[in-house]
């Protein structure tokens, strides 16, 4: 077990000089408060050997430090892939349908909600639904029934409503 408290002592005494230095290195705050995060996490699931080291603060340093090349380098190879390839095609906006659906589903209970998105989104057959909710067959057979009478409910009232309307 990792002694807490010597651990708690090098993070208050090293932290902001750590930070500064990752700080240095990225020129952005968030990325290096998450650098140094990590760093500390790791020195903390290696603390039983880090501790002993005669400089554990550098230990924490190199880690930091290739924690932030890393995720800059990861950064550039997108950067790079976004240059090659362009940007993607924007993603068309959904159809009144479909938010309709959406907003009728909204209004079901998450029972129903669930076993309808399973059965008719995912195409699992009924016994597999009732394995992932963890229900009987049968209850999910009626959550099906009862989901799609309350749907069909809801969406003949909105279909109605823009009729009303036009």
């Amino acid at each position: 077990m990792p002694d807490v408290e010597e651990f708690d002592e090098f993070y208050r005494g090293s932290r902001q000089r750590l930070l500064g230095f990752v700080y240095a290195l990225t020129g952005n705050l968030s990325e290096a408060q998450d650098a140094v995060q990590e760093a500390y996490i790791r020195a903390w699931q290696r603390w039983s050997t880090v501790g002993g080291y005669d400089d554990p603060e550098a230990w924490t340093r190199v880690v930091a430090a290739r924690i932030a090349v890393s995720r800059w380098r990861s950064l550039r190879s997108r950067a790079r892939a976004y240059l090659r390839h362009g940007p993607t095609d924007p993603v068309p906006p959904p159809s009144t349908d479909t938010v309709a659906v959406v907003t009728a589903l909204r209004q079901l209970p998450e029972e129903q909600r669930v076993a309808l998105a399973l059965y008719y989104l995912l195409g699992m057959p009924v016994a597999e639904v009732a394995r992932e909710t963890a229900a009987p067959v049968g209850t999910v057979k009626a959550r099906l029934h009862r989901g799609r009478s309350a749907l069909a409910d809801l969406l003949a009232v909105s279909d109605l409503e823009e009729v009303a309307d036009a």
